[in-house]
């Protein structure tokens, strides 16, 4: 049967790749500032297209007052920031969507393991889930909690196809070598703790992008007055949390990269003692210099700031928002693996049995 031959790894790459791209899209939609020129949904302005005149805008405005979004019913959006936002609904829907149904249906015919039959379940579940969350943004006008949550759901989707692959991958007997991470019982938690807070710090940092002003928090004076210190202080009082989100992103950033950091020397001193810590180390260390570099970059975007367009160089910060989810998904796999690969499945070393 055709359902018996298609592979369902690539099938499930290329979902990730996809989810990549999703991902991106959201982010330029928000460099633009286009996350509301799309109205409604699932339609655009009452259209499937994105070609969206400015009287046809107009027109849909005073038919459907009550749709009117923040920047008020004079505002005409571009067709380029329209197609923004319809190609990112374009992706997930279109593409996206029957790719993983596609994958639970050849999973049923493939697998005979329950767990990564219920892996391709999941995997399902929450793209219906990650749909109705995108719903839930138009209808808000793109509040920041609802963005931020979209964007957690998105990774979480991308962690259930990891899981669903690494699953897969043992049952088959075919684990790649970088994926055969072993980990006793102590050191998978620091990690999970590590993925954590890098998902917390993701979370806050595009609250932080979408809450207007919050950008400002810190000031824009420049070099050592707005980064690394803030409004010239180490730390400034929290009096509005939306306000002063940008504070708050910058605290968790240092007490996560302070502890990643500490994790990765620790590993590396591990894995000069036992040759089974060595992969573990090396996606820890990797996932350290990740978010230290990111972290980097984040400054670089705040002492971007251009006084004569009053704006930030805004492509610093989509790259900004795709390092911190990178690194987020590499802590998280490194957990994944360890857990349910092949290696993480039966580990005893150091007389801990996983």
């Amino acid at each position: 049967m055709l359902a018996e031959r298609i592979p369902v790894t690539t099938l499930a790459f290329a979902i990730l790749a996809v989810t990549g791209s999703v991902i991106a899209m959201g982010g330029m939609i928000r460099i633009y500032d286009a996350g509301e020129s799309c109205p409604d949904w699932p339609t655009c302005f009452g259209s499937w297209g994105f070609d969206i005149s400015e009287d046809e805008q107009t027109a849909w405005w005073e038919e459907n007052p009550e749709e009117i979004d923040s920047r008020g019913a004079n505002h005409r959006y571009t067709t380029f920031e329209i197609f923004t936002e319809w190609f990112h609904r374009f992706l997930a829907a279109v593409l996206l969507g029957p790719m993983v149904v596609l994958l639970w249906f050849l999973t049923r015919y493939q697998s005979q393991d329950s767990k990564v039959k219920f892996a391709s379940s999941l995997a399902l579940a929450l793209i219906l889930w990650q749909g109705f969350l995108g719903a839930v943004t138009v209808m808000m006008d793109n509040e920041h909690w609802s963005v931020a949550l979209h964007l957690v759901s998105a990774l979480g989707f991308t962690l259930s196809i990891i899981w669903y692959l690494i699953l897969r991958w043992r049952e088959k007997g075919a684990t790649p070598a970088p994926m055969r991470i072993t980990a006793n019982v102590r050191q998978r938690k620091v990690v999970a703790l590590s993925s954590m807070g890098a998902l917390a710090a993701v979370f806050v940092g595009v609250y932080v992008s979408t809450t207007p002003g919050a950008n400002y928090g810190c000031g824009v004076a420049g070099m050592t007055e707005s980064w690394p210190l803030c409004q010239g202080q180490i730390l400034i009082p929290v009096d509005d949390i939306p306000t002063d989100s940008q504070i708050i992103h910058r605290v968790l950033v240092a007490i996560e990269g302070a502890a990643l950091f500490l994790a990765a020397v620790s590993f590396r001193r591990q894995a000069k003692a036992d040759p089974h810590v060595r992969t573990l180390s090396i996606w820890v260390s990797l996932a350290t210099f990740l978010f230290l570099f990111n972290g980097l970059l984040g400054g670089l975007y705040v002492i971007s700031y251009d006084p004569l367009t009053n704006s930030f160089f805004e492509f610093l910060s989509l790259v900004h928002l795709l390092l911190g989810s990178l690194t987020f998904l590499a802590l998280a796999t490194t957990w994944i693996a360890s857990k349910y690969g092949d290696y993480g499945r039966v580990s005893s070393f150091d007389g801990i049995s996983s």
